[in-house]
């Protein structure tokens, strides 16, 4: 039997981030298909924007599962959300050949069969026995899945499989066909992999304590969501055009100005309620 420990009190309700979290970062997907619509690649930035929204709402939910003695799971919860959203990702992006307004809302439905499957052997099968284990390895894969579809969104201009594998490579000025590179066949989607992983391990394993509060640990999500969106925006040097990675990186350096100074004030004023705190003695040492 498993025993919960709040880590932190307040703060938003975890359903109502749910919602935030899921609607926001489809809202920004659909918005990078403006790119087709409009024959452009200058909106590619909403998919970093959804990747931040769904870190913001996936950091709270690690929370929710970590709140069970899993402390030093926090990095394992992570790889899970990432390892298992690569895979729900990709194979929404192939549902493109249908109709490319399939794709986010594909992304999130198997994502969450493929967590639910995933949570219930993990709380069932080896019996770890944590009652919100099978939900938010759910609500983590779909977190997973929706920061991969996002930032690869916003390298790439595009969240169809086929412009995924499609690259060009010139040859004595001739330009030709080649899947190596792809952002999937070069290896980007990996980077992407790493990103994002760090982005939704770090803040509640680099808050975790007695002093642990609630907008902290979330404005770290949003600056370390806001970095992985630099790198990102760095990347699609490769695949988009300069007007489109000048907005990316430019609202990107924005965001990430912004979240670490919001971050420096909120760990000042809890680093002040704790200048009381004292030392701990040593047995033997001196009082």
């Amino acid at each position: 039997m498993s025993v919960k420990i709040e880590a932190s009190e307040g703060g938003m309700d975890h359903n109502v981030m749910l919602g935030i979290g899921v609607v926001g970062a489809l809202v920004c997907i659909y918005l990078v298909y403006l790119n087709t619509l409009m024959s452009t690649e200058v909106f590619a930035f909403f998919g970093g924007l959804a990747a931040i929204i769904v870190l913001w709402w996936g950091t709270d939910s690690i929370k929710n599962l970590c709140s069970y003695g899993l402390g030093t799971g926090v990095p394992s919860a992570g790889m899970i959300a990432l390892g298992s959203g690569v895979v729900a990702m990709l194979f929404a992006t192939k549902l493109a050949g249908i109709s490319p307004l399939l794709v986010p809302i594909g992304c999130v439905v198997v994502a969450a069969i493929l967590g639910a499957i995933l949570g219930f052997i993990s709380d069932k099968v080896l019996n770890m026995n944590i009652p919100v284990m099978t939900r938010m390895i759910a609500e983590l894969t779909v977190v997973g899945s929706l920061t991969m579809l996002g930032f690869t969104a916003m390298v790439a201009g595009t969240f169809s499989f086929g412009d995924l594998i499609t690259g060009a490579t010139s040859v004595f000025g001739v330009e030709i066909a080649s899947y190596a590179s792809s952002v999937i066949g070069g290896c980007v989607l990996a980077t992407i992999f790493m990103l994002g992983a760090i982005a939704i391990q770090h803040p509640f394993n680099a808050c975790l304590g007695p002093n642990e509060s609630w907008d902290r640990t979330q404005m770290c999500a949003i600056e370390c969501g806001a970095l992985s969106m630099i790198g990102v925006a760095v990347m699609s040097i490769a695949f988009l055009s300069i007007p489109a990675v000048v907005i990316s990186f430019a609202i990107s350096i924005i965001l990430w100005g912004w979240s670490y100074s919001e971050l420096i004030k909120l760990s000042k004023r809890d680093a002040y309620d704790w200048l009381d705190a004292q030392p701990i003695r040593e047995v033997g040492g001196e009082q």
